[in-house]
């Protein structure tokens, strides 16, 4: 996957310093059911960058995830373990 030179900006690491400082340096999502995840954080557009360009610096567009929510907010690396079928068993 390609990085958007967006992300490498002084205006986005200025806005991100910013969300972050907002959200106590702590993933919003694990906050919210009552777990404290301080480390490996992101700053995730709630309005994707794609879609809504025009909201890449607004700070009520921002919120601080970790790695694992920011992940699972954008379908990433599913897991592609088999599932067991008991309709299927061959010899």
């Amino acid at each position: 996957m390609k990085s958007n030179p967006f992300y490498k900006t002084y205006k986005w690491q200025q806005k991100r310093l910013e969300a972050l400082k907002r959200d106590k340096y702590r993933c919003v999502w694990c906050y919210e059911a009552g777990k404290l995840t301080t480390r490996r954080l992101e700053v995730d557009h709630i309005e994707e960058l794609d879609k809504r360009p025009d909201l890449a610096l607004d700070l009520t567009n921002l919120r601080t995830l970790c790695k694992d929510c920011h992940n699972k907010r954008h379908n990433r690396f599913k897991s592609s373990k088999k599932q067991w079928n008991d309709e299927r068993f061959e010899w």
